[in-house]
């Protein structure tokens, strides 16, 4: 009898505890935006799955999962920045998603091409201007920057932001190494300061006449116009953009996105919640809320972007650009940019 009742009992533990315990998925994430915990908790309302998240720069990320190994818990990175996705397939950290979960809706110039990696969202690096002080006839490309005529006018962030880091991923493969130092050299010349801030507080710097024209990620501008701090929506009030290289290669874009970690213990939540993100709620969401333009084609657009209208993408692939991330470092600390 007591045999028989120690056996049921731990029937019954084994049936309880397979009940009780909730199936999660554990998301590295470098994003710290409140639309994407909105979107993660959402996530869980729909599937039951509980998301756990680490918060931290990609790079930091990346050398967790390297450290980390094969005990890693984690089953999904996510950056704000495309070439750190190409680097974190390069080191192995991430393995191949099933190719439904992005190979069929997303293009491949927002993807990898094997399918380790897809952005999520796509962020414009135009210029944003005071137009009391520039006229937008004077605006072309970013290599117009280099131009005597922006001589103590010209104000961009430091060069330890990924953002400039892919962007002259970019001019590398449009202009050559050599090109590509005398055009972040031409910059540097230009700088109406010493780089400090990020992407938002070059704009505030020209509200207070320290510089003409920025170079900033296009949804900070749809931050500043919608934040809750008058100041903030006032100092957006103040700027018109614009985006560069229409007559030629385009204008920049780079992307936040997601891979799937190479020893995923969660690995089919991972990618239902890749999955999710790129369904058209979660695109729509993203765009109405943070205003980054959806990776998904035919996903709505905030009355922000539609004002700013249609424009020309420079069409290099990220994969090509990520190859260059190492070049892109020496050549910022031979042009001297800081």
């Amino acid at each position: 009898m007591q045999t028989f009742l120690f056996i049921t009992l731990t029937a019954f533990m084994v049936l309880f505890t397979s009940c009780t315990e909730q199936e999660v998925v554990n998301v590295y994430s470098s994003r710290h935006y409140d639309v994407d915990t909105r979107l993660l908790d959402k996530f869980s309302e729909k599937t039951g799955i509980r998301v756990n998240t680490v918060k931290a720069d990609s790079d930091q990320l990346i050398t967790r999962l390297e450290n980390e190994g094969d005990r890693s818990p984690a089953d999904v990175l996510i950056t704000a920045d495309g070439t750190r996705l190409v680097i974190a397939k390069q080191r192995g950290l991430l393995q191949r998603m099933d190719p439904d979960i992005a190979g069929s809706v997303v293009p491949l110039q927002w993807r990898d091409s094997d399918m380790y990696w897809t952005g999520l969202t796509k962020r414009v690096r135009f210029l944003v201007y005071h137009p009391g002080r520039v006229d937008a006839v004077d605006l072309a490309d970013y290599e117009s920057l280099t131009s005597e005529k922006w001589n103590g006018r010209l104000l961009v962030r430091s060069s330890n932001s990924h953002y400039n880091q892919t962007l002259l991923t970019s001019v590398i493969v449009a202009l050559g190494e050599q090109g590509a130092l005398e055009w972040a050299e031409g910059i540097v010349r230009n700088m109406a300061r010493e780089p400090a801030g990020n992407d938002r507080d070059q704009v505030k710097f020209i509200a207070a006449g320290l510089g003409d024209v920025a170079i900033v990620n296009s949804y900070y501008m749809g931050l500043l116009h919608n934040s809750q701090n008058s100041e903030e929506r006032n100092v957006a009030g103040q700027m018109e953009v614009f985006f560069p290289n229409q007559d030629g290669r385009g204008a920049h874009v780079n992307i936040s996105g997601a891979g799937l970690a190479a020893y995923a213990p969660n690995r089919e939540n991972g990618q239902r919640l890749i999955e999710f993100l790129l369904s058209m709620e979660a695109q729509e969401q993203i765009a109405n809320e943070n205003f980054e333009y959806p990776v998904l084609p035919g996903a709505g657009l905030p009355d922000m972007l539609m004002k700013w209208g249609p424009f020309r993408e420079d069409t290099v692939s990220l994969d090509s650009l990520g190859q260059y991330s190492g070049q892109a470092m020496m050549t910022f600390n031979r042009a001297g940019w800081r």
